[in-house]
């Protein structure tokens, strides 16, 4: 099998660590020439909650030659048109590109390479990039916590679909989703809450779930969400054996206080986790809100269901970009 991930970033350069640990042969791929350059003289260096040092073999995307059977895709997908159709001289018939990423980005890159050659996969933990080779894993390293959620986006091949499931599988737990739209809207929800709200403070997800304010609005973004899904007739997923609907969608004072009271317990093992759109901000690059937040929102327009909240994350995060405002607790006032 020849296997690529593309864009071996923060959480990318974790995964193909903890791949080739486990005795794969992989290639990292990433555009940053000095990451590149680090990782292939001094391996990948995992810090954080555990620590690691894994000779890894990374290249740039323009020393590509040969066809990959797999390619894990783990970029910001408001680039996914222009990679997927760069990927396409690298694809075999029957090749699988595994859409790693937020939001809800199948569609994007079937739209390029085709359904057969499409799936999609959630990852519920979080890494931050330090660059020149060294990533910080920020969640929990338990098989637990390190969890990923895999289903099929088209007719794929079977060989190939598995042979994924089994390279994921020796970093954490994996589970096959027959209903991928339903866990994909389960991460999305997450991603929107706390994703997008460190953005707004610059906090991290474990100081957005303590304080009391910020925990209220995290939750009344995720109702929204769950509104959603109501109105699309989606079945959300557990997500990480967790029943979000169950656990967050009130429909009283004291639903709602016991969702309050649920929420730090269930962010402990993830508390360390920015946004990494944070990163992007730091970069001087504009961040993926619009297919984070901004994905609920349209399918909020689409069923007929009103989304303020999200709005409003979305609307400053533009904000921030466009250097009006900057990531601050006082952001939450404009919620008020």
């Amino acid at each position: 099998m020849k296997i690529g991930i593309y864009g071996a970033g923060a959480m990318g350069t974790v995964l193909g660590a903890y791949i080739t640990r486990a005795g794969y042969d992989i290639d990292l791929i990433n555009r940053n020439l000095e990451h590149v350059h680090a990782l292939n003289e001094n391996g990948a260096k995992i810090i954080g909650k555990i620590e690691f040092t894994q000779a890894v073999k990374a290249i740039t995307p323009k020393e590509l030659k040969e066809k990959y059977d797999i390619i894990l895709l783990m970029t910001k997908q408001k680039y996914n048109k222009e990679i997927s159709e760069s990927l396409l001289p690298f694809l075999k018939d029957k090749s699988l590109v595994c859409t790693m990423q937020n939001g809800l980005p199948e569609k994007s890159v079937a739209d390029v390479i085709g359904k057969d050659r499409t799936c999609g996969c959630t990852m519920s933990w979080g890494a931050t990039f330090h660059g020149k080779g060294v990533s910080e894993l920020t969640s929990e390293p338990t098989r637990e916590t390190l969890t990923f959620s895999i289903g099929k986006y088209g007719d794929n091949d079977d060989v190939l679909f598995n042979y994924i499931v089994e390279l994921l599988d020796s970093m954490g737990e994996v589970k096959i989703e027959n209903n991928f739209t339903g866990a994909r809207w389960a991460k999305l929800m997450i991603n929107s809450a706390f994703s997008g709200l460190s953005v707004v403070t610059g906090a991290t997800f474990g100081e957005i779930a303590k304080n009391k304010n910020s925990r209220l609005l995290a939750l009344k973004i995720i109702k929204e969400c769950i509104e959603v899904t109501k109105a699309g007739n989606i079945k959300v997923e557990p997500l990480q054996g967790k029943d979000i609907i169950k656990l967050l969608d009130y429909n009283s004072k004291f639903k709602k206080w016991i969702s309050m009271m649920l929420i730090p317990i269930a962010m402990k093992k993830h508390k360390l986790i920015k946004s990494s759109m944070l990163r992007d901000l730091n970069e001087g690059k504009n961040t993926e809100i619009d297919y984070i937040n901004g994905m609920v929102c349209e399918y909020g327009d689409l069923f007929k269901v009103d989304t303020p909240l999200n709005d409003k994350v979305v609307s400053i995060v533009h904000s921030i970009e466009n250097k009006e405002l900057q990531p601050s607790w006082n952001n939450l006032l404009f919620f008020k």
